[in-house]
């Protein structure tokens, strides 16, 4: 296995990620330093970062729902609640993929596989994500039309790749993008409030059943169809 895929098993980041902490020097195989990204790692190797022994973790991905008021950190400085303290402590380290803002709900995926993080998150796979959105007034078709032709908002250029009507003030949008608050900052240009914001969809994942707070682990096949979702 090389070396950066087996620190990403170990929870330690993404692939691309763990190139970095090669490059750094900070690696060491069988107490030699480890900086050729081609670097094999076998059976019982000894694999150290910093001085500190690293095991590979048993792979765990989940599918979380995040509840209003609470932040993807691991820690926060403003003391305001996480969504690490609604899981299991006895879990390996995991990473949660995108993120959602404090007043957003909906699915969060955590996992210690690096590869599916960067499957995910990667700009050259777009990954759909679908958005619930409640505003404050009604949304006018012309506004859709230009939700899909994308301006540019903070973080950049921005376009929807579907927009769908389900009454004045409700819409579904559907994005390929993870621009940092990016429905709320694209409304917000056209002159609307984004009053509730839910993620309802990962690729082919649904929230189905759960409730804000809940979690489910992926299942084999659902990790695969993540893995190779082009839709």
């Amino acid at each position: 296995m090389r070396l950066n895929r087996f620190l990403a098993s170990a929870g330690l980041g993404s692939r691309r990620g763990c190139e970095e902490i090669i490059r750094s020097g900070r690696v060491t195989l069988n107490g030699k330093p480890a900086t050729d990204l081609s670097t094999q790692v076998a059976e019982g190797d000894s694999v150290k970062v910093g001085g500190r022994l690293i095991r590979r973790e048993k792979p765990l991905t989940v599918l979380f729902y995040k509840p209003r008021g609470v932040v993807c950190t691991r820690s926060d400085p403003e003391d305001r609640g996480t969504i690490f303290d609604l899981l299991p402590k006895n879990w390996p380290r995991l990473f949660h993929v995108g993120r959602l803002d404090k007043e957003s709900e909906g699915l969060l995926i955590l996992t210690n596989d690096g590869e599916l993080s960067l499957r995910l998150t990667h700009p050259r796979y777009k990954i759909e994500k679908e958005y619930e959105v409640l505003l404050d007034k009604p949304f006018g078709s012309e506004q859709g039309k230009k939700l899909l032709k994308g301006f540019t908002i903070e973080g950049g250029w921005a376009r929807a790749e579907k927009v769908l009507y389900v009454s004045p003030t409700r819409l579904k949008i559907t994005l390929r993008q993870g621009i940092k608050r990016q429905i709320r900052l694209m409304l917000y240009a056209l002159g609307y409030e984004v009053e509730a914001l839910r993620r309802a969809r990962i690729g082919p994942l649904r929230h189905e059943s759960l409730k804000p707070g809940e979690w489910r682990l992926l299942t084999a096949r659902e990790i695969t169809d993540l893995k190779e979702a082009r839709i």
